[in-house]
Order: structure tokens, then sequence, then C-alpha cells
């Protein structure tokens, strides 16, 4: 009875850091602009059949992909909140700095001084 319960704390912990430390791909994939749907399941299947994928890499892939495909799942309806959102911050922030004109303010500024001596 005492090994039983040994191994079923030990059977457990495996679980639960397997789940914590998975689905790694969809949280990667969730945090940028949006790419449709299933995301990160779909990075671990590319990662899979891409020939320059490192030997290291597949496994890893492997192991996440089960794990991607609930995360992804779960986070079904935020994907659907953000179907259209098709920018990426970093289009946001060019776009906001042509409305704001933030370019030809920079191209008025004063020229950096250096401190290095010049030859």
């Amino acid at each position: 009875m005492k090994a039983l319960k040994k191994y079923t704390a030990a059977g457990l912990l495996t679980c639960a850091s397997l789940g914590a430390t998975s689905g790694c791909s969809s949280v990667m994939t969730h945090t940028g602009p949006s790419q449709g749907y299933y995301p990160g399941t779909r990075a671990s299947a590319s990662v899979l059949t891409d020939d320059d994928s490192s030997w290291a890499m597949k496994p890893l892939a492997a192991i996440d992909l089960p794990f991607s495909a609930v995360m992804d799942t779960l986070l079904l309806p935020w994907d659907y909140y953000r179907n259209d959102d098709t920018d990426s911050p970093r289009e946001r922030v060019r776009r906001s700095e042509q409305q704001n004109r933030t370019a030809d303010g920079l191209s008025q500024a004063a020229p950096m001084v250096s401190n290095s001596p010049t030859p």
C-alpha cells in the first residue's frame, strides 16, 4: 500500500510537470499577432515535417503537439475574438508613428554627440 501511494505521487508529479511545461508552441504563437486557429498545433507540426529542424527539436515538438492541441482548443474563443486583428504589434507602432508624425520630430532633433576623440 505504501509503495502504491509512493508511485501515485510520483506519477501525479510527472503528469503535472509535463502539463505545465508543454503547450509551449501554443503559448508562444498566442503572444504575437493573430495567426488564425490552432497556431500552436500548426507550428509543432511544421517543426516535425521540416527537413531543416534539428534532431533535438523533433522529439520536443512531438511531445508538445498534443498539449498544444489541447491548449489551442481551450484558446479557441480568444482566437475567434482576435480573428479580425491581423496587425502585428510592430505594424501598429509604425502606423501610430505615422499618424503622430514622430519621424518628422526625430529628423529635426539635434545630432548625438560622441565622447570618443576623433582621429
